[in-house]
């Protein structure tokens, strides 16, 4: 703008902020084979239903059983789902090839191979998710089991002991060991499958792993609640039993390592009931909602953050930066998201000469440290009850 003629000039200018936006928590990624299976590893966007069944299920003839890709895809959007990629593996049915494909998609943050049970798919999928840090995995147990003390083996890491059949995906049935520790929680491990009416004949009952299912409560719950409620005490919709119907006294063997049990209620019907993750050796991580919070915050701030490269590494820079994610952190705050009283409670922001001294300026860096206090889900609920012989005394 330049200023020959006398008079009034107006011009435009920036405030400096550059707000901070949450990324979507409930994008999922399927693994598995349809009935038009092709096998190309490829990741297919999916929105609804009816797109799904075009490319992967056709016009099947005669009495065709559903695959548990197709049972999953199916309970993810009755249960609150809105998008989802499909990853074809063909009748290879192999994990560790498949997994490869999701790792150029970014908008996916919740990963499940349906139906594949085997030590190394339970692998695959766990290390796909800690290489991106940016999703966690849906285990399903196995099929079947003889007794808890089995599943409690399988949970724990070491050899399954029992015998069972195959499952439809090929994951490997009842053999081989269960899910590793994932320290820092990336994955889910839940058990048993349930009964639901098969999605291509609603007059059969069948057996179906629970993946698909729970990664749309996983969905409907963000929505309704956010990323911050653990995705537990929620109805399944769709689901008419369970394959083992457990007792609390076995789940109490059961919930310590790390296994999310689906139960049962006269009252309910068929609830998750459970939300740890299968850190065995790291509380700090075991409850599933603070593991998919932090992958919420830390994806938005690297995301919004991006406009910092190459700006001159200076207290302006370090203010900008302190502003920018306090100001993003406080609204998550005032949504709940955080535990504190006060924002100064929930979280800190601390970008400064301290955290970059001359080395550190010199190697091109600039060092934030953030500390966030998360919300913990109340998990054993306890209430101490007593008898008064002096009755009831209220206190104005």
């Amino acid at each position: 703008m330049s200023f020959q003629t006398p008079g009034v000039y107006i011009r435009e200018v920036s405030g400096g902020a550059k707000p901070i936006e949450a990324v979507g928590t409930s994008t999922a990624a399927f693994l598995g084979k349809g009935l038009l299976s092709a096998g190309t590893d490829e990741a297919v966007p999916v929105s609804n239903w009816r797109q799904f069944a075009d490319r992967f299920i056709g016009s099947p003839k005669g009495d065709v059983e559903s695959t548990p890709l197709i049972q999953a895809v199916w309970g993810f959007f009755q249960n609150g789902g809105s998008r989802c990629y499909i990853v074809d593996t063909g009748n290879d049915k192999n994990v560790v090839k498949a997994v490869q494909a999701l790792e150029k998609e970014d908008e996916v943050r919740i990963v499940a191979a349906p139906g594949f049970t085997s030590a190394a798919d339970y692998d695959a999928l766990l290390s796909h998710c800690e290489k991106m840090y940016d999703r966690v995995a849906v285990l399903d147990g196995p099929a079947k089991t003889d007794k808890v003390s089995n599943l409690a083996e399988v949970a724990t890491g070491r050899a399954r002991a029992g015998g069972g059949d195959a499952d439809a995906a090929g994951g490997g049935g009842n053999s081989g060991l269960g899910p590793r520790d994932s320290k820092n929680g990336f994955g889910a491990f839940y058990y048993p499958w349930i009964r639901i009416r098969d999605p291509l004949n609603p007059s059969k009952t069948v057996d179906a792993p629970p993946s698909g299912h729970i990664a749309g409560i996983y969905a409907r719950s963000d929505a309704q609640r956010g990323v911050h409620k653990a995705p537990a005490n929620e109805s399944i919709y769709g689901a008419e039993n369970v394959t083992h119907r457990l007792t609390r006294s076995e789940q109490d063997e059961l919930n310590p390592k790390g296994v999310n049990c689906i139960r049962f209620f006269s009252d309910q019907g068929v609830v998750v009931w459970g939300a740890r993750t299968v850190a065995k050796t790291n509380p700090e991580w075991r409850y599933l909602n603070v593991r998919r919070l932090f992958n919420m915050i830390e994806e938005s701030i690297a995301r919004s953050t991006k406009w910092i490269v190459f700006e001159p590494n200076d207290e302006s820079l370090w203010k900008a930066i302190r502003r920018d994610v306090g100001a993003f952190l406080t609204l998550l705050w005032r949504d709940g998201m955080l535990f504190g009283r006060t924002p100064e409670e929930a979280f800190y922001v601390k970008c400064d000469d301290e955290t970059n001294p001359p080395e550190v300026i010199d190697a091109g860096k600039v060092v934030t440290q953030i500390g966030i206090a998360p919300v913990k889900p109340a998990e054993f609920i306890v209430f101490e009850i007593g008898q008064s012989t002096g009755g009831t005394e209220v206190e104005e």
